[in-house]
């Protein structure tokens, strides 16, 4: 083999590296933007649910998910109604809940359904057993704010715009010191993991097992809770905008205290990766095939 030849196959071996490095460029975008469209939604609903503290709500962003060291759940809601574990979603296109069945476009999203209620089920098993059966699943759309449905499961699936008038609307089944004791074991249990990360462990959740909200101080939603009455109220019993519901839109607006979301720490992951792809491509289109002559 001559030196041409040798020259040659340099050059298409390095056209051929180039390619797959602009594959992987383009694949590491498109999760790029999707983790960084996540986080977005995650920032959006968090706003909105923050809208519920002066209700006699509490909530936890961004915590550990039981039994799964590298998984999250979005928020977690403790309140009057009972525990509500909230997993945001920004989708786009079409969605809608018919038949029980959430769709997006002409897919079913039975997985995400499904993903609803292990969530729910996981959060459920760090409380004792009389607390379980208040714990429930709430799907909640960012780029769909007007939504309202249930699905044949019993999942939730509501609206940014929607989604404190749906929680407002649980009736109430535990008292007040209930709530606060509840809220202080499960921040507990769910940033336990997350701690070994480093400091960096949600500060609203921290925050809050040291000092209580105002609404814990000054309701607004009413008397005390009496106790943990009733059996468990099914997502079904979530009103459409109605009631006590209908009032929450004049809440405060954005908590200011949600924390940096693991989805924001892979988008930033993913930049990183995006920026080392880019410059090897200029490395082996430019440098490479000249290398050695």
């Amino acid at each position: 083999m001559g030196a041409g030849d040798g020259a040659a196959e340099q050059s298409r071996l390095a056209a051929e590296r180039v390619q797959r490095l602009k594959r992987q460029l383009d694949q590491a975008e498109r999760a790029t933007k999707s983790w960084e469209s996540g986080a977005l939604g995650e920032r959006l609903v968090a706003d909105r649910l923050s809208r519920l503290i002066p209700h006699g709500w509490y909530l936890l962003n961004d915590v550990h998910f039981p039994g799964r060291p590298k998984a999250n759940l979005d928020h977690v809601l403790v309140g009057p109604g009972g525990v509500v574990v909230v997993d945001a979603k920004n989708w786009t296109g079409e969605v809608r809940v018919s038949a029980g069945v959430l769709w997006q476009g002409r897919f079913a999203r039975t997985q995400s359904v499904d993903g609803a209620l292990a969530q729910c089920a996981a959060v459920a098993s760090v409380l004792a057993p009389p607390h379980r059966r208040f714990v429930r699943p709430l799907i909640c759309l960012a780029g769909q704010p007007d939504l309202f449905g249930i699905t044949t499961s019993d999942v939730a699936v509501a609206g940014a715009d929607r989604v404190v008038a749906a929680v407002l609307a649980l009736p109430p089944v535990l008292d007040q010191q209930t709530v606060v004791g509840l809220f202080a074991h499960l921040g507990q249990q769910l940033t336990q993991e997350l701690a070994v990360e480093g400091p960096a462990v949600n500060s609203l959740t921290v925050n809050s097992l040291t000092a209580k909200p105002a609404a814990a101080r000054t309701p607004v939603a009413g008397p005390p809770r009496s106790g943990q009455t009733g059996g468990r109220p099914g997502p079904r019993q979530l009103a459409h905008g109605t009631g006590r519901g209908a009032r929450s839109g004049a809440g405060s607006g954005g908590s200011g205290r949600a924390t940096k979301s693991k989805a924001q720490r892979r988008a930033a992951s993913g930049m990183t990766q995006l920026m080392f792809l880019a410059a090897f491509v200029v490395f082996a289109v430019y440098v490479l095939p000249y290398w050695g002559r």
